[in-house]
């Protein structure tokens, strides 16, 4: 087993060249949610404004369980990290396995709140009827996609946690290669396919997922890391992993749905100020989530990292490698910074809008873009606690940031009614306050005795 592991090069090195290596091809696989949302509002804007501003509000509901997803993510990579960094292959496949089953099981979970809960909750917090009716048909068919994206997720968590993020890339094109086809065939009917509308986006998400996963599946049985990892040979069920595996996620799962909720409740106090705000707002995710994906990808590599260095014994260079991972960090993010805001027009041209769309998006595109950069930083240092193991502060860091950004939203949008960019500068609130409670517990070192 040693010598697998060395085949593999599973323990990572404190250097600029590592934290790229790890970074870049994550950066690509983060790419494949938000290309999805991205390129089915782009059809959708030209298609009809109102499915455009509806899309807002169903992708920020199935963000909620990716990003639950990403949880449980995040915690697996986490601890298959510290087995890699302490050599101990034999144990990550006992940790995918049962990593695989508890998604399983969350995406069944998923399916049927959708179904039998979340039309209610629509029908009483939005105002337009056709809005919710819209809404509700849309979500009724992309759920069903959650299997398939939770399974790639737990791929993506072994890829990143043996070191070996540069296969992600190959699961990433494919899949938002058939994310573009499928939404021009099934959204307009083209090439003998049926019209289906804003509908038609959503069959084009899961059918696009499945391929993607399909295809990062061959991926690793061709590569042989399957084999190398045992990763068919522990489907039963084990108790201790599952509990492992369910102590260190269930407060990043706490973290990450709490994020998507309250920014779920942003998206009902705006569609309150019209459609026109709750398009721009829907475009200003859009921005954030792609050109958030290098700042993302640093932030996975940091979890994957950190934990390895720490499983190597190496305690005393954590810092040094945060603050490594910080600098390319944030250098990635001033560079979005200035393209956002030298070229607005570009960027917000491709939904298809019209001028007093851009007019009205451009102040806000500046709050978002400066949001990056804050972020850039935040969030590495967030990810350095669940490296850790101690996840329970990122929850509590988590819920103290939201109800400080609930309180504002609600206050701004709502009570006072003010204009859309006041509502998006609680991103600030939000990032710098996360930054805070996750830099001093790395400080104090409280974290060098922890054992997953």
């Amino acid at each position: 087993m040693a010598n697998v592991a060395s085949n593999m090069n599973m323990q990572v090195q404190v250097t600029y060249k590592a934290i790229l290596q790890i970074s870049l091809p994550i950066a690509a696989s983060i790419l494949v949610p938000q290309l999805n949302f991205v390129i089915n509002n782009i059809f959708l804007g030209h298609y009809l404004q109102q499915a455009l501003a509806v899309a807002g509000i169903t992708g920020v509901y199935y963000l909620i369980f990716a990003v639950m997803g990403n949880g449980l993510n995040g915690a697996l990579q986490s601890l298959i990290s510290r087995r890699a960094g302490e050599n101990r292959v034999d144990e990550i496949g006992k940790l995918f396995s049962q990593g695989v089953r508890i998604a399983l099981a969350l995406s069944v979970a998923g399916i049927l709140i959708t179904w039998f809960v979340i039309p209610s909750l629509l029908r009483w917090s939005l105002n337009d009827g056709k809005n919710v009716q819209m809404a509700i048909d849309f979500l009724h068919i992309r759920i069903f996609g959650l299997p398939f994206l939770y399974l790639y997720q737990m791929r993506n968590a072994l890829l990143v946690g043996t070191n070996q993020s540069r296969y992600l890339i190959i699961g990433t094109a494919t899949e938002a290669v058939c994310n573009i086809f499928f939404d021009y065939t099934l959204i307009f009917g083209k090439l003998g396919f049926p019209a289906l509308g804003f509908n038609g986006a959503a069959y084009a998400s899961v059918l696009s997922e499945i391929i993607g996963l399909v295809v990062i599946f061959l991926v690793i049985r061709w590569k042989g890391i399957s084999k190398q990892l045992n990763l068919f040979k522990h489907w039963g069920y084990d108790a201790a992993n599952t509990k492992l595996i369910l102590v260190q996620s269930a407060p990043l799962i706490g973290q990450f749905a709490l994020s998507i909720i309250a920014w779920e409740l942003f998206y009902i106090l705006i569609e309150h100020h019209g459609q026109l705000s709750l398009a721009v707002s829907n475009a200003m995710r859009n921005i954030f989530g792609v050109f958030g994906c290098f700042t993302w990808a640093f932030a996975s590599a940091t979890n994957a990292m950190v934990s390895n260095i720490i499983g190597q014994g190496m305690q005393h260079r954590v810092i040094e490698l945060i603050h490594k991972i910080i600098r390319l960090n944030f250098g990635f993010a001033v560079i979005v910074c200035l393209l956002l805001n030298i070229f607005p027009h570009l960027f917000l041209s491709v939904y298809g809008q019209g001028e007093a769309f851009i007019v009205a998006a451009i102040p806000v595109l500046r709050i978002v873009s400066t949001a990056l950069v804050i972020m850039s930083i935040s969030i590495v240092w967030l990810n350095a606690v669940v490296g850790t193991g101690n996840t329970k502060i990122n929850l509590f860091a988590e819920m103290m940031a939201i109800t400080l950004y609930s309180i504002y939203i609600y206050v701004v949008l709502e009570k006072l009614k003010l204009p859309l960019i006041y509502g998006w500068a609680s991103e600030w609130l939000y990032w710098i306050t996360l930054f805070l409670p996750s830099y001093l517990y790395m400080k104090s070192g409280k974290w060098k005795d922890k054992k997953i």
